[in-house]
């Protein structure tokens, strides 16, 4: 078990949902955090909290998806910091409906925040990690990394990139002989709050795999499973797992009708998301951000 007393940690899409709920957890550890995130106002309104709680907090605005303002940010986390211990990229970006419905650049966008801005943030901190030979990446994927969900398909290509990046990371590590630098992926479930509120499966689907309650239980897996026990995939819930087991042992056109027994093909029919975000789908309305 890893201690994070002392550590320093960056926090994308820091300011609500599990980015929120796991920079609380790392205060509560001892750890210094900076937080990027899109929001002013809900950015202002996590320092607050953290700060009151006895934490020691950085907050910035940041698109991650522009590299300028992540190199900026990165050269002020250092002064702030004086290190980065520990990068979680947790921002990410969704437009639910099908592929052909929706103009292209709302996939391009996705993968814009889902995936290029891992390659900013980790371009910046990895070669100083490596030089020390330790340090500790986390990336958000997501439980459709595992089974594809019709109506998230610039999402779910998006998250599995993230979960291909983590795992070669991870190896190439190894095969330099860095092995203190450690590489975690993380596989939340269908959340019933927040940025994928109203996604669902049904009855057999929230049977096999239970939608998970709040954020807090993926930024307790992130804590207790990623940083301190070092695992290289925490997924939550666990049944996510037999997924992964059945992409291996079931033919496809078997696998494609399973998903969509249990609900994957209207998954996103009751979507709301958070309202008044732009980073996600209910409203899209670029001035409330």
């Amino acid at each position: 078990m890893i201690a994070l007393q002392g550590k320093k940690a960056i926090v994308t899409g820091g300011a609500m949902g599990i980015g929120l709920a796991t920079c609380r957890r790392l205060i509560k550890e001892g750890c210094e955090v900076t937080i990027w995130d899109l929001s002013e106002k809900d950015l202002d309104a996590a320092a607050k909290e953290l700060k009151e709680a006895g934490g020691i907090v950085f907050p910035y605005r940041c698109d991650v998806a522009d590299k300028n303002r992540v190199h900026e940010l990165a050269v002020q986390a250092r002064k702030d910091m004086g290190r980065v211990d520990i990068l979680i990229n947790n921002a990410g970006y969704v437009r639910h409906g099908m592929f052909w419905e929706q103009p292209v650049e709302n996939a391009v966008k996705q993968m814009d925040v889902n995936v290029n801005a891992l390659f900013y943030a980790i371009h910046e901190f990895l070669p100083e990690m490596m030089q020390r030979n330790s340090g500790h990446i986390v990336n958000v994927s997501s439980g459709v990394a595992v089974t594809s969900a019709p109506g998230l398909a610039a999402y779910t290509t998006s998250k599995w990139a993230v979960w291909g990046l983590t795992d070669v990371l991870r190896l190439e590590m190894m095969t330099v002989g860095k092995n203190g630098v450690k590489f975690t992926s993380v596989h939340p479930g269908n959340i019933l709050t927040g940025m994928f509120e109203g996604f669902s499966l049904n009855f057999l689907g929230r049977l096999i795999a239970p939608p998970v309650k709040n954020h807090d239980i993926i930024a307790k897996g992130i804590v207790e499973k990623g940083l301190k026990k070092q695992r290289h995939l925490v997924v939550i819930p666990w049944q996510i797992y037999i997924g992964m087991m059945l992409r291996g042992l079931i033919p496809d056109f078997i696998l494609g009708r399973m998903a969509l027994m249990v609900g994957l093909g209207s998954c996103v029919k009751n979507y709301k998301g958070r309202k008044g975000y732009v980073h996600s789908t209910s409203e899209n309305d670029p001035g409330k951000n």
